[in-house]
């Protein structure tokens, strides 16, 4: 019977596999236009991390303004958008961590440091969003923060655990490459009496 734990050579490319799941809901957070929406119609008002938009009730065309203009939204922006790049880097070295058949796991444990610099820089952004957004921007009807919002939260839950297991992994380094010998145990001391 095979077994396949997370400490497991044959499984390596589990960890790369998330940290690209997290890359791929960071790119829909960033491109998403429903960081905030209107929780009911009318639905008058949405925004992405660049515009806030707005329109009428009976309008159909969307009057956009940019969230650059403002301080906290370059920050959002710029602290979101470095811990993008971050993680892009952290896959890339991932992934020429574990093709290599040495696998080198103080090298492993760097990038789980540097997964958890994405992580703090992924939460600032997240945090300043919201807060300044409903501070400096008038806001028209009920509004929720929805779907781009969310997956830029489920990107950054990924990343904290790839980043708990990146830095563990070196732990196990014996287990993953397959150094230990079994161990058997005997449950009674007539069937191993050499055992005494």
């Amino acid at each position: 019977m095979v077994v396949c734990g997370l400490a497991c050579w044959r499984c390596r490319w589990l960890l790369p596999l998330l940290l690209g799941l997290a890359i791929i809901m960071g790119i829909i957070a960033l491109a998403g236009r429903g960081w905030l929406e209107s929780e009911s119609a009318p639905y008058v008002q949405q925004a992405s991390l660049w515009e806030s938009c707005t329109r009428g009730e009976e309008d159909l065309n969307w009057s956009c303004e940019s969230l650059m203009d403002y301080g906290w939204g370059r920050a959002a922006a710029a602290t979101y958008l470095v811990g993008f790049v971050i993680l892009v880097i952290c896959f890339a070295l991932a992934v020429i961590a574990f093709s290599v058949e040495i696998l080198r796991f103080n090298f492993v444990r760097g990038i789980g440091g540097l997964l958890f610099v994405v992580a703090a820089f992924q939460i600032i952004g997240l945090v300043i969003y919201p807060v300044k957004f409903t501070e400096d921007i008038p806001l028209t009807g009920d509004n929720m923060f929805s779907w781009a919002y969310g997956f830029g939260w489920a990107s950054t839950v990924v990343v904290i655990g790839c980043a708990f297991f990146f830095c563990c992994l070196p732990n196990w380094e014996d287990e993953v490459l397959g150094n230990i010998k079994p161990t058997y145990y005997y449950s009674s001391p007539e069937r191993a009496p050499y055992l005494n």
